[in-house]
Order: structure tokens, then sequence, then C-alpha cells
């Protein structure tokens, strides 16, 4: 008995989906006549479970378009894939959050469409990220990251579990003006699904023809001194914590290829948020471990991330690391602090907010980390962008009390941030979504890589040991980029 592979059905609409759209299309043109502004049009279709959001996205993005990809693996498979933009939000300064928060649930209230009720990111998604700092990006390195930036999507994928059933949804969106037509509205999405294709994500050159490039941007030393400089701050009682970062350039004999970083990280990391946001020439990839807060209704959930150790490939030795990362008196502190910040913030905001007992250990790939769920029952509706803006940064990633550690950053790392430690994700029309920290990350523009990776100082840190441990964290990409 022979077997065969049945293909997918194709990507794209049916005759019926078709004249669902083209009737969103329609109704939004004459809402926006009457309001004489822009009116979001959406249709939402069932894919193929088989298909890969990611995939699609990657193979079939157009060279300078906007295109985001967000993956989970290991939380039920969950992808978010979208390409285009049907409306750009972009905001600056300390009332960002708030600005696009509003915007987009302006935006997404007066919306035209279907409401599959379907898991996940699921029909018309905001889909983009913001800098570390209230006015971050501003270097030419960051041309295109914008210190708030969120995307509508013209074409969005996303897969979910709903009672252990894997689903694919494919979302359409056009931006209706008072002078649109639905005729030319729909065939300009008709003509972008028509493009569609699904192809294997590319993998890396193994032996690329030329020589990489690695460097420091600022020197090893430069690093140890600014943690120093941290620590005598923190021995005179002006803060109890700050994280410092390093840059690393990644200078490759050919342009770096996005897709095949992002498929390998996909593949590495499967417990980690693996991600690409394309903007212009340029492409933030990442695979961080680190949830800064997930909304689904009026439940939130998040993730003190604090305290980092070694892997081994031997099981018992690594087994011993991971008991002293839990025993060390340095880490267990600088868990507690990220710890009560994030139940500080959420408390008045939540009729609860529970937190497990004691730390627990979470392992990736080449890192074990101290991890501490955080869950809470939100006393009231508040949109996930809002909750971002609540809660970045967490001392994870920023300092205790941020308002002395913010300052000294810049001060003591002597970079720009841009995204990297910003929040990344997606908001829906409803208000929920999912927003991780930029961390492991790397800016790709043609052949430079730009790597990122920081540690929280404390009274206890060690300067060394310190910049010991951005080599560990940046062993995530280096490899990948470096051949």
């Amino acid at each position: 008995m022979s077997t065969r592979t049945v293909s997918p059905p194709p990507l794209g609409l049916d005759e019926a989906e078709r004249e669902r759209l083209f009737g969103h299309l329609a109704a939004a043109i004459r809402q926006a006549r009457r309001r004489r502004e822009g009116v979001l049009a959406s249709v939402t279709v069932a894919l193929s479970s088989q298909r890969d959001p990611s995939a699609i996205v990657c193979a079939s993005r157009r060279p300078g378009e906007e295109w985001f990809v967000l993956e989970q693996p290991d939380h039920g498979g969950a992808a978010l894939a979208a390409l285009g933009a049907a409306a750009t939000l972009q905001a600056s300064g300390p009332g960002r959050f708030v600005e696009l928060a509003e915007r987009w649930r302006a935006l997404a209230g007066r919306a035209v469409g279907d409401d599959p009720g379907a898991p996940g990111a699921t029909g018309p998604v905001a889909v983009g990220g913001f800098s570390f700092a209230d006015d971050g990006g501003r270097s030419p390195t960051w041309d295109g990251f914008a210190p708030a930036s969120l995307v509508v999507p013209e074409l969005a994928i996303a897969r979910g579990e709903r009672d252990g059933v894997r689903q694919v949804h494919l979302t359409l969106a056009a931006l209706a003006m008072p002078d649109d037509l639905p005729e030319q509205l729909l065939a300009r999405l008709l003509a972008r699904t028509a493009e569609l294709r699904e192809a294997p994500l590319p993998l890396l050159d193994p032996s690329p023809a030329g020589r990489f490039a690695v460097s420091s941007v600022m020197p090893p030393e430069h690093y140890e001194q600014a943690v120093a400089r941290a620590v005598a701050a923190i021995a005179a009682g002006e803060l109890e914590k700050i994280v410092l970062a390093r840059e690393v350039l990644v200078r490759a004999p050919q342009a770096h290829d996005p897709a095949a970083v992002f498929g390998l990280l996909r593949e590495a990391f499967p417990a980690c948020f693996s991600f690409c946001v394309g903007r212009g020439e340029a492409t933030l990839v990442a695979a961080s471990p680190e949830l800064l807060i997930r909304r689904e209704g009026l439940r939130a959930s998040t993730l003190a991330l604090a305290g980092s150790t070694r892997r081994s490939a031997d099981p018992a030795v690594d087994d011993h690391l991971g008991e002293q990362l839990l025993q060390s008196h340095k880490d267990r502190a600088e868990q507690a602090i990220v710890m009560r910040r994030i139940e500080q913030t959420l408390r008045p905001h939540a009729l609860w907010v529970t937190a497990a007992p004691e730390p627990q250990i979470v392992r990736v790939a080449n890192i074990q980390h101290l991890a501490t769920p955080i869950r809470a029952q939100l006393a009231r509706p508040i949109d996930a962008i809002e909750l971002v803006g609540l809660m970045h940064p967490t001392p994870a990633v920023g300092g205790e009390p941020f308002h002395r550690a913010g300052p000294l950053i810049p001060a003591l790392e002597g970079l720009d941030r841009g995204w990297y430690a910003g929040p990344v994700g997606w908001s829906d029309r409803h208000g929920d979504g999912e927003f991780c920290v930029a961390l492991r990350c790397a800016l790709l523009r043609d052949r430079d890589a730009r790597c990122y990776a920081g540690v929280g100082v404390v009274g206890e840190s060690d300067p060394a040991s310190e910049l010991a441990e951005t080599e560990i964290k940046l062993a995530a990409l280096l490899p990948v980029l470096a051949g």
C-alpha cells in the first residue's frame, strides 16, 4: 500500500470569504465618510493547522517591508507572523505607552470585521515594540525603530491551541479612508495574498566565503570599570541594583539572513520567545527568556527573572550549578528585588497578586536562571499596552529604584540601548496581548550584527564575574552570527 503526502489547501480566500471581506470594506468606508477619519476593516479565515506562520511570512516578505514574527514553541506552539502595515502608531516620551494604548483602543473600537473567537492573537492585532528609554533609539544604529512603534499589519497569521486542538488563522486588514473604493482595497489585499508562499526557513551557510570580525564596541575593561562604579554607588546607599549591558559587533563577510537566524533560534531555544521585527533594512532578532506581561481578560501573568549561571553537558554538573544558583545569596537577593517591585506595581490594580513561594530554575540551551512566576487578577480591565507601561522597566533590566538607576545606565554603559531590554509583542482588539523583553538580541543591518547582553549589579557583584556572565549570555547569539 503506497502512501503520499497530502498538501494543505492553498493560501488565500474562497469566494464566500472574499464577499465577506468586501462587505466589511464597504461598511468601513461608509463609516469613514461619516466620521471623516480612517476605519479599520478586516476578515479572518481558518487555514490548515499544518501551516507554519513564520515560514510563510519569511518566504513572502517584500524588500523593506515591515514584518514581525514571534514564537514560543513550548507555550502550546503559539506563533504570530505578520506582513505590511495597514496602520502605523508611533509615539515618544514618558506618555508613549498611554498614547499608543489609547490610539489602538480607538482604532480597534471602531473596526469593522469578524470576531473569530479563536485562541491567541487571532483577528486584527497591533504588533511591535518599545525602546528601553522613553526617547531611546535616536542613534543612527536604530534608524526605523521609534521609541514606541506598533503596526497594524496588512496580513497576520496566528497559531494557537484550544482544547488541545491546534488552529491557524489568517487575518487581512486595511485602513479604509473616506475617498477609498471597496473594490480597490479588496484587489490590493487579494494581490498580497496571491504572493504568499510557504517554504522551509533558510539555513545558515555552514562555510561562508570570507572572515567574520567580532569586536566589543567598548573595551571589556570599560565594562568592568562601569560595574565597579555601580558597586560603589550601591555601597554608598544610592541604589539597590542596576543592570548594565554590553554591545558586541559582528561583521560578516556577507549580509546576515534574519530568517535563517530566527529559524536556528526557534529550534535551539523552544522555551524562549524567538522573534524578528523588521523595519526598513534592519531586523531585530532575539531568543528572550523573559515574559514581561501576558493579559487574558482580567488575568495577568509575568515572570520575575534574575540571577544566572552556565549550563553543563554533564547532567550531574548541570544540576550542581543549578543548586548553587538556588543557594546563592547574591542571586537570591537580586531575584527578590525584581519580584518585590513587580508585586508592588501590580497590587494597586489587582484584586490579588500571587507568586510562587520559592524561585525555580529555568534552563535554556546555554544558561539557567532563577525565575518566579507571578499571577494577578485585575480589578478592572487594563489594556495589555497599558500594563506594559506600568511594568516597564522591571529591575531585571533597569534598576532599583529606577529613578536613580535610570540616569546612571547610559552614563555607565556608553551606548544607546534602542529596543534592547524594551518590550516587544502584540495586543488584540480586546486589549489582550503578550509582550516579552528584548533580551539575547541582535540588530541586523546588512553585514553588521549588534549583539546586546546585560547583567544585574548588586552590592556583592564582582566586575570580572559580571563580565564573564555577559559572555555566557552573548553565547546564545554569537555562534549563530559569527559562523
